[in-house]
């Protein structure tokens, strides 16, 4: 006899997860400005190996928050995402041949989960 078995809650927590689609907070956008929000997909090795996983990367402004870019990604793609996250990527000093040294910009991008079966078609 057990008294704290915990085989009835986990069976009940998978069946929640799974009958469950999530969705990211989105907010209405003025017409035009989505396009202003994701500039562009990242194209990088790590990003592209995400997208079979669906994980999209993005390009967006310093200003941007994560309800826009859902708001945006519902926009341009009619897809909505289940989770936004967002990544600063701080000026790296470089060098120049007559400078000497330049910093390159900082820049900022934004990871983009989709469920699981929605898919984002790039180029």
């Amino acid at each position: 006899m057990a008294l704290f078995g915990s085989k009835r809650k986990e069976v009940n927590k998978e069946k929640r997860s799974a009958s469950r689609v999530a969705h990211a907070r989105a907010a209405k956008l003025a017409p035009g400005t989505a396009h202003e929000i994701i500039k562009a997909p990242w194209f990088s090795e790590k990003a592209l190996l995400g997208t079979d996983k669906g994980v999209y990367v993005f390009a967006v402004p310093r200003e941007a928050t994560k309800v826009l870019i859902a708001g945006a990604i519902k926009e341009i793609y009619k897809i909505a995402p289940r989770k936004i996250r967002i990544v600063n990527l701080p000026g790296a000093r470089v060098s120049a041949r007559r400078a000497g040294s330049a910093i390159r910009a900082r820049r900022r991008k934004a990871y983009v989960y989709l469920n699981a079966g929605d898919t984002i078609q790039l180029a």
